[in-house]
Formats: C-alpha cells, structure tokens, sequence
C-alpha cells in the first residue's frame, strides 16, 4: 500500500506548473512543502474571486480559513506572550498582543514574507477597505490552512520563529505601549473636561467591519479615528486627540 508521502509526491508530480509555483512559495515561506496544496489555493482566495460550490450559493473563499487562523495566531501568541513576560498584568499583554495581530501589522508582515505576490482576487471588485485588509486577512487564512495541513505544534513554531520573531521588536512594542484613552481621559480630570468616545459610522460587511470612532470633548466632537474593532477605533481617536492637545 503507498504511502501518503508516496501519493502525495505523485500528485505534485504530474501537478500544473502553476502548482509547483505555488509549492515552493508555501516552502519558502513556512519552512515546509505542503502536504495538502488545495488548502494553501483556498487561503490565498480573496472573497471577490470566491466561487459558488453548491446549489445553497455558498461561495468558497478564504473567509472561513481566516476565522480559524484568527483564533490560532490570538492562542498562540497570548501563550507566548504570557510566558515571555511571567509578571505582567491581563491589561499589559492584552495590549501588547493587539498591537501585534492589529490589521496593519498583519498586513505589513504579510506583503514582508511575499503573501501578497500569491493572493487571488478580482480587482474589479476591490474597494479601498479590502485593500486595507486583504493581506493581513490571508496571512490568517495561512495559519489556518498550515493548522490543517501540519498541526498545532507546526504552526506554533511558523507563527513564533517566521513571523514573530523576525518581524517584531518587542523591546519597541512595550516600550511605545501607550493607552492613549488612559491619556485622554486623565487630561479631561485635570482640564475639568467632560470627554466620552462613541462609535460614530461602520463601514464594510460583517466579517470585514471598519468602526469609525470620535472623541468628543464638552459634547462637541474633536477627533476622530478608524479600526477593525470598536477598541481599536476609539484608540486611534484618542491619540488623534493627543497630537491635537500636544499630548504624546
């Protein structure tokens, strides 16, 4: 009976050029050729080239490899993290994880390893919000696919030896860890200012949501700012706000 490396070897063998492309880019960038290519292609499939499989219209794209590769790069690196750093507090390395796996970073890290030279998409459909996700959104169907293909351990050491380590500096992440909200809200008590945050626009569909966030200072709005969750977006206000008043 062959073996599974067996097949696998004859099944990349009489694959398209294409394919062997595509192997040896997944290589280069995890370390380790793919043992189930399909899943890779999926990763790398934007929702505006998406498919419809069946006769339920669903229309098969990277989203659901990104939901997983979400929750496996969040436990892997909170593992590392909480290790990393044995007498910090939930707040600190709450903060210093979301700076990490926030949509820039993600997608800064992505078009770094080459991902973006391999995603499909149709431009046609391409908004200025997919644009500013679509990396980082593949990066995640990426670990997603790698936990299917190779494993939790596997993609533990990909997230922490390929993408954390050589992409981060820790030492520069903790040190500029600023809660501007903190800020702001500490220079209304002593302003004697009233300041509260609200969440003003949403922009994008549900599994790709942009929040639009506003301080407002003395019931009069003062600035504004944008991220992929409601938190995030009111930081960005906040330090928005900060620049404004000279705070940083």
């Amino acid at each position: 009976m062959p073996s599974v490396l067996g097949f696998v070897s004859e099944l990349f063998k009489f694959s398209s050029l294409k394919d062997k492309q595509l192997v040896k880019a997944i290589k280069q960038i995890t370390g380790s050729s793919p043992k189930n290519l399909y899943l890779y292609k999926l990763a790398l499939q934007h929702t505006s080239a998406a498919k419809e499989i069946n006769s339920d219209g669903f229309r098969e794209s990277n989203e659901r490899l990104e939901y997983l590769g979400d929750a496996i790069l969040g436990a892997v690196i909170a593992d590392f993290l909480f290790k990393k750093f044995p007498f910090k507090e939930e707040g600190f390395l709450t903060e210093i994880r979301s700076r990490i796996v926030n949509r820039e970073s993600l997608n800064n890290v992505a078009k770094k390893i080459g991902l973006n030279k391999l995603i499909v998409f149709d431009g046609h459909k391409r908004t200025a919000l997919t644009h500013k996700s679509m990396y980082g959104d593949a990066l995640e169907a990426l670990v997603g696919a790698i936990y299917l293909d190779k494993g939790f351990e596997f993609s533990r050491r990909f997230i922490i030896k390929r993408l954390i380590k050589p992409h981060f500096d820790l030492e520069n992440i903790v040190q500029n860890n600023q809660n501007y909200k903190s800020i702001m809200i500490e220079w209304a008590q002593r302003a004697n200012k009233k300041v509260h945050f609200e969440i003003v626009e949403e922009r994008g569909a549900v599994h790709n949501k942009e929040f639009i966030a506003q301080v407002v200072v003395d019931g009069e709005p003062f600035a504004t700012g944008s991220g992929y969750s409601k938190k995030k977006a009111e930081q960005a206000a906040a330090e928005k706000s900060c620049e404004l008043l000279e705070l940083k």
